[in-house]
């Protein structure tokens, strides 16, 4: 019993139970049947009344080691026997050692005259109980056996007899008894209802074509228990009650990051979904839902990682040779072993069954990373109140095996405008991708966006997608004039767009060549008139030589003609002076 189911159902000291061994039916009693006590069970035919007395003691036998005895009031004990081998329980070595089936059916044969007792069956079991150690005992079909009295106070009578029988034994007893809904049956062993310590009442209904089953328990003296009704399944192994507990329990969280397989797509999603989530991909047929879930089951494979695909749409080769024709190789991955490949078939199981399939190919293959496409496949027969609570055990599935789990789900455009989806599944998905289609001048071209992403920084940005040869890729954003283009109208701007670059690109190398030419020719300019200027320069430095020279020139000359002139006048004032004398 889990924890959770311990909180939700207080048992009295003193009441002790007796587990079933039937998944699911202890967690809502919360421990099983009374020990000790009478448990009825009642349901129209088909409704799996025999099967769970009959597992009851299999279980006892087989986890409690506890011995049993089947009385069979309606069917032979060797055609009971014959259709429990389906289920892999052995009874024939069980029937050796711990197991005792007593055909006490009333042959076609026997005229019934007057009235009688079960003083003798009761003699007769209550020897064999004492024989094997019996502790469980089960009645199939009372109701069967009382019939030929064709009168309710001698019924009445004989089933009292049985009830005080079985409190003086000490056995723990599973009594089945019909109840087609109708009123002459119900009214004619409505007072077992009142005798029996517990009552447990099966339902069998069919939605959409699809056999569903519930269980209820109406009835549990001193003691708790979940009143719902829950889904049965009957599955290889036997009957399971899919018990749909409140979400209070912790899992496992983590911070690491497991690749979508996209890498443009991990970073709109700041590095791929956190392992141990849920994300539901969703959109109109054709936008590429069951391409995405391939390409995070490669991607999971490729990481060393096993992987489990589950599909509703397609068959598992064909599967296999719709992604490689987008780059996407499954097959490689299949003969390894890492992946394995499951084909579904909605209408041939309800809901609660295909989630036991899901459930045991998970227990199977144990693996890290699980995909179902679509998701609105598995949940779709059973009605919507099925879908939901088996979307909600789907989740606390996989979260609490820490699985990454990716489902598809078909989804018109309108839905992306409010949180939620057809089955709701998208309330409880922790990342939903949206995928769509845009249509301008023409063209229909895929679109994605990231609708919501707990506990993640991710993009806003609808991004185009594109399957090519090798594999599935993101574009960048492209906006033009407030709108964001996609396709050929995204190509063609592109390519505009690279055309007026390369025409800027001319332009701007034919602008830095006349500026290369004219920087040369002003730098040869520069140069020449450099040269011209150091002519001058030089021209001028001889000039000025000349000039020195010629100023030397004209300076020595005039020293000289001074010095003559002084010279002179002295032979003057010689002569002057001689003359006086």
């Amino acid at each position: 019993m889990t924890m959770v189911a311990e909180k939700l159902i207080q048992v009295r000291p003193g009441i002790v139970k007796l587990p079933t061994g039937i998944k699911g039916f202890d967690v809502i009693t919360g421990g099983g049947v009374p020990r000790g006590g009478t448990t009825l069970l009642v349901g129209a035919p088909g409704c799996g009344k025999t099967l769970f007395a009959l597992q009851t003691l299999v279980e006892g036998a087989r986890q409690f080691s506890e011995p049993g005895i089947f009385v069979a009031l309606e069917e032979n004990t060797k055609r009971i026997i014959e259709n429990a081998a389906t289920f892999g329980w052995d009874l024939p070595k069980l029937e050796n050692e711990k197991l005792f089936f007593l055909d006490a059916r009333i042959p076609n044969r026997v005229v019934t005259t007057g009235t009688f007792d079960l003083i003798g069956l009761l003699a007769g079991v209550e020897a064999k109980a004492k024989a094997i150690g019996a502790k469980r005992v089960v009645f199939d079909s009372l109701d069967v056996l009382l019939s030929p009295l064709d009168s309710p106070v001698l019924e009445r009578q004989e089933i009292y007899r049985v009830h005080e029988w079985l409190q003086e034994s000490g056995l723990t007893a599973l009594i089945t008894a019909k109840d087609d809904g109708g009123a002459q049956m119900s009214y004619r062993y409505s007072f077992m209802q009142f005798m029996a310590d517990c009552v447990v009442l099966l339902h069998h209904t069919t939605e959409d074509r699809v056999s569903l089953r519930e269980l209820q328990v109406s009835k549990y003296r001193g003691s708790g228990f979940l009143e719902n009704a829950f889904p049965i399944t009957i599955g290889s192994s036997g009957m399971s009650v899919a018990v749909t507990e409140p979400n209070q329990a912790d899992y496992p969280m983590s911070d690491e990051r497991v690749s979508t397989g996209i890498e443009r797509l991990d970073t709109m999603l700041s590095g791929g979904y956190y392992r141990g989530t849920s994300v539901l991909i969703t959109g109109v047929p054709g936008t590429a839902k069951s391409t995405l879930a391939a390409t995070f089951a490669e991607a999971a494979c490729q990481r060393g990682e096993r992987a489990l695909f589950v599909s509703f749409d397609e068959g598992a080769s064909e599967v296999s040779r719709n992604m490689a024709s987008v780059g996407i190789q499954l097959k490689p991955h299949v003969e390894s072993g890492l992946l394995r490949l499951y084909t579904g078939h909605s209408e041939e199981h309800s809901a609660e069954e295909h989630l036991g399939i899901l459930a045991a190919l998970i227990n199977e293959h144990k693996p890290t990373c699980v995909v179902v496409d679509p998701l609105s496949g598995m949940l779709k027969y059973g009605g919507m109140r099925s879908a939901l609570g088996i979307q909600q055990r789907l989740r606390r599935l996989t979260k609490q095996a820490a699985i990454t789990f990716l489902g598809t789900s078909l989804l018109d455009d309108s839905f992306t405008q409010v949180e939620g989806s057809p089955i709701e599944v998208s309330t409880v998905a922790d990342t939903w991708i949206h995928l769509s289609y845009v249509i301008r001048a023409g063209e229909r071209n895929r679109a994605l966006t990231v609708v919501k992403a707990r506990g993640t920084k991710h993009s806003n940005q609808v991004h185009e997608l594109i399957l090519t040869d090798e594999g599935v890729t993101l574009e960048d954003v492209y906006s033009a004039g407030g709108e964001v283009l996609m396709g050929t109208r995204r190509n063609a701007a592109d390519a505009a767009e690279r055309a007026g670059q390369e025409r800027i690109r001319l332009e701007v190398g034919r602008k830095r060549r006349e500026i290369h030419r004219k920087e040369s020719e002003f730098n040869a300019s520069i140069q020449t008139l450099q040269r011209e200027l150091e002519m001058q320069r030089d021209a001028l430095a001889d000039l000025d030589r000349e000039q020195e020279l010629h100023d030397a020139r004209h300076f020595t000359e005039q020293q000289d003609r001074l010095k003559l002139s002084t010279a002179d006048s002295d032979s003057l004032l010689d002569s002057s002076e001689l003359a006086e004398v």
